[in-house]
């Protein structure tokens, strides 16, 4: 007898949104992340996505310098990939912010809860990154292992 599984797709082609620069820029961009991670049954934490997503975008949009910032959303083999695009040239830098700032630990927050982040330059300025692996093989090098209080260590 011939069965079938039901195989999730390697590759899901990206969604792309503009979102206008402004004050629910960073909310249009969290509910893009859970609409596409609940659409493409990825195994990633979409509250730690929403929260880095969040981080990224507030980041962009404290750098923008048009009118429009673009998210781009991924999944390759059970890996959620989220790209923040903006028009400046500033590239960002991890900083050791004292522990009463009110700011400026936003990047340290994505360092720690990703698998991976960056940030590349582009024709129109930068692109700021995340993935966040499956936590169905948290024993692999590079994935983040998730402990009971819901928060990633590495």
């Amino acid at each position: 007898m011939d069965t079938l599984l039901g195989l999730r797709p390697t590759v899901r082609r990206p969604r792309r949104v503009s979102l206008i620069a402004g004050p629910s820029a960073a909310a249009e961009a969290r509910s893009q992340v859970r609409a596409a991670i609940h659409a493409w049954d990825v195994p990633a934490d979409p509250d730690i996505a929403v929260v880095l997503t969040s981080e990224l975008v507030t980041n962009a949009l404290q750098h923008e310098v048009g009118e429009t910032i673009t998210l781009t959303i991924t999944c390759v083999c059970d890996q959620l990939r989220v790209d923040v695009h903006d028009s400046s040239d500033c590239m960002p830098a991890l900083k050791d912010a004292p522990v009463d700032a009110e700011s400026g630990r936003g990047l340290m927050l994505v360092a720690s809860l990703s698998a991976e982040w960056g940030f590349y330059p582009t024709t129109l300025g930068k692109a700021v990154y995340f993935t966040l692996m499956s936590p169905d093989n948290p024993h692999e090098v590079g994935r983040p292992q998730p402990t009971g209080d819901r928060t990633w260590v590495r």
